[in-house]
């Protein structure tokens, strides 16, 4: 089994998610899978510019970009689709930052998102072509909003994860949450023990169907 483990917080050794995805890197590695680590915090890649997007989707006529940089950046484009299609499980960490996810993520998500390398488009609607892999996405909220009205309203971290990856065809989707370390030392300590309870749980739960 091959892990891409993704860490997106900046907050390093303080960070609750880097913390949870730690403990289930280290619980596939138990069973024998191989893991590749990228954290995007560390070494961000950078947000779409307008060279690297029209390289990437080059309008009809258009004459494509090229220089150094722009060669840069379309191998690095490479080497992230090539980690992500070679995954069997994706392990992503995602803090909720404003209702949203890091940036350091999104601008991973926007070289992934390959029209005609990870989805299509027909003439019945766009179709994933990553489908086959699983992605736990490790959540961590400084407030408590899973199940909630609020959350309904204000969720752009899960709920636009869930849209990113279905999308691209991946269906097995599970969710990992901390939810309320901002409430204090006591709710954070549940909450990262809880989460460490579901990573046991899922990785005993794999290794006996593998």
């Amino acid at each position: 089994m091959n892990v891409l483990h993704l860490d997106s917080s900046p907050l390093g050794g303080a960070s609750v998610t880097r913390e949870v995805t730690a403990a289930l890197a280290a619980a596939y590695r138990a069973t024998g899978a191989t893991v590749v680590y990228r954290d995007l915090a560390a070494q961000p890649v950078a947000h779409l510019g307008g060279e690297l997007l029209q390289a990437l989707r080059p309008a009809p006529g258009a004459a494509k970009p090229e220089g150094e940089a722009v060669a840069r950046e379309l191998a690095l484009t490479e080497t992230l689709l090539a980690e992500f299609l070679a995954a069997d499980v994706v392990v992503v960490g995602a803090p909720m930052y404003n209702f949203s996810v890091p940036t350091q993520l999104k601008a991973w998500i926007d070289r992934i998102a390959q029209a005609g390398r990870t989805f299509r488009y027909t003439p019945e609607g766009p179709q994933g072509l990553a489908g086959g892999r699983k992605v736990v996405i490790v959540s961590s909220r400084g407030g408590r909003y899973a199940g909630t009205a609020f959350e309904q309203a204000m969720d752009h971290q899960e709920a636009y994860l869930r849209a990113v990856f279905g999308f691209l065809g991946i269906t097995d989707v599970e969710v990992v949450r901390t939810e309320g370390v901002n409430l204090g030392a006591e709710a954070r300590a549940a909450a990262l023990a809880q989460a460490r309870q579901e990573v046991e749980t899922l990785t005993v739960g794999e290794e006996a169907a593998a």
